[in-house]
């Protein structure tokens, strides 16, 4: 964004990609623009960020930036004018792509960047009238699933990664350009054969995706496919698989070059079948199912820093935790995600303490001390903590902390965190007691330097507040942090 505000991005066709699009920009603070002629157009769009607004923020620990603008356009032109970045996710047909982007390249800013959703076309075709457009692929969710296929002009590819890295995306520029890019070639491969499995009677479409759900895709989500069948290989790597699977590329396994007859038969075989599978389900629950379980997974792949959470931890790295309230520091601010919820409907108490930590945690780095106070040999130990439940909190639920230093004297940090919900009410407070540490030694010593000399700040700044219930600590029995 820029300096005198946000930036606008127009987005061309509000399907279910478009949708998406529009809902990854403006949770990431970009006033969104929308053309679509469809009636249902801002009805639909307003359900995809529905879902975007439930689970983004739950990927990360730090808030999103502040929501952009949206808003719904009658004309190209108006939607079009004065954007940074206008994204065409209009059906797949090359006609109308032709005379979308003629439109586009006639309104837009020379600055501007003009991006593709398309799957399957090459930037030569898309161009080939005369556009300026660059691929700029992605993967439905848009709003979750990190990667984007850029093909196209290598400088604004260039530009274009660097907007999508800063809305925590994945750029993967592709090295020359070819019909369906990459990621669609490859599960182009898999559609075909699943086709022939079920037209065959193999398998039912619940068969092939247990085994793709039950096996190799939990492999694939952290490691892909080359990493997974290095391991595969035993110590010996990626040429003892080859030596010992290559040979079966050449026996009668697969039907790659043949596809079988699209005809209405099929379609109601697959149709029946996934109705069946899906039983009572609607769209958009399932929508949710799946959102709230890509969530879980790239938080998982986030704390061992592997695959895509590489990506939600280094957008989250730029996320700041700022400001202050009733004079007290803000130390956590995050929407509350599904996992956090128990059986009654609102947050479990287990994740009020997490809450706190993570509040504590905001608190060491305000004084200093962060990871390369850590990697220098020194922390805090948590001690003892009490938790007190003032009031309900959902799923969704702005939650802001803010923390109060009671003491600081000697080897003791005694902290007091006030937990808020949006609307302002006092959910929970968390006390908490914690011992600085000699990590080598693993003894308790007396903190030195700069952080010795913020907490005698902070403990001065804050003996004029209240700390309500506070003070019920009984002793220093060891813990971990």
């Amino acid at each position: 964004m820029s300096s005198d505000g946000p930036s606008k991005v127009t987005i061309i066709g509000g399907g279910v990609i478009g949708g998406g699009w529009a809902a990854r920009f403006l949770l990431n603070g970009f006033d969104v623009a929308v053309f679509d002629p469809d009636p249902e157009a801002e009805r639909k769009i307003g359900e995809v960020i529905a879902n975007a607004r439930r689970s983004l923020p739950a990927l990360y620990d730090k808030p999103l930036p502040v929501e952009g603008a949206l808003t719904f356009c009658d004309t190209l032109e108006e939607a079009v004018c004065g954007a940074i970045w206008v994204q065409e996710s209009v059906p797949e047909r090359l006609a109308l792509k032709h005379e979308t982007h003629a439109a586009i390249s006639a309104a837009a800013g020379k600055g501007a960047i003009i991006g593709s959703s398309t799957s399957g076309f090459k930037p030569s075709e898309l161009n080939e009238k005369g556009a300026r457009a660059i691929v700029a692929h992605p993967f439905n969710p848009v709003y979750l699933l990190p990667l984007v296929e850029l093909v196209g002009d290598e400088a604004t590819c260039a530009k274009a990664a660097d907007i999508l890295t800063a809305i925590g995306m994945y750029p993967l520029t592709v090295k020359k350009e070819i019909d369906a890019h990459i990621a669609d070639r490859l599960l182009e491969a898999i559609w075909r054969e699943s086709l022939w499995l079920v037209k065959d009677g193999v398998a039912t479409t619940q068969d092939i995706d247990e085994a793709i759900r039950m096996g190799f895709g939990l492999r694939f989500a952290q490691m892909g496919l080359f990493e997974s069948y290095r391991i595969a290989g035993g110590e010996a790597g990626m040429k003892h698989f080859m030596a010992q699977f290559g040979p079966a590329l050449s026996w009668p396994w697969t039907k790659l070059m043949d596809v079988p007859e699209f005809n209405d038969e099929l379609v109601e075989l697959i149709a029946g079948q996934s109705n069946d599978q899906s039983g009572e389900k609607s769209i958009r629950s399932l929508e949710r199912e799946r959102d709230d379980n890509l969530v879980g997974i790239l938080r998982a792949l986030k704390v061992s820093d592997n695959a895509a959470g590489k990506v939600v931890s280094a957008h989250e790295a730029d996320l700041v935790v700022a400001g202050a309230r009733d004079g007290l520091p803000v130390t956590l601010s995050r929407q509350v995600p599904p996992s956090w919820t128990d059986y009654n409907g609102h947050m479990n108490e287990a994740f009020y303490l997490e809450a706190g930590s993570k509040a504590t945690d905001g608190f060491m780095a305000l004084i200093g001390a962060d990871a390369a106070y850590f990697a220098g040999g020194l922390s805090y130990f948590t001690v003892e903590s009490h938790v007190r439940y003032l009031n309900e909190v959902h799923e969704g639920d702005r939650l802001t902390a803010t923390s109060q230093l009671l003491s600081g004297q000697g080897k003791k940090m005694h902290l007091f965190h006030r937990l808020f919900r949006g609307d302002g009410e006092l959910a929970a407070t968390v006390e908490t007691l914690l011992l600085h540490t000699d990590l080598k030694a693993r003894r308790t010593c007396v903190p030195e330097g700069e952080v010795a000399e913020k907490l005698a700040e902070f403990e001065r700044v804050h003996s004029v507040f209240d700390a309500d219930g506070a003070g019920r600590f009984v002793g220093e029995r060891p813990g971990s942090r």
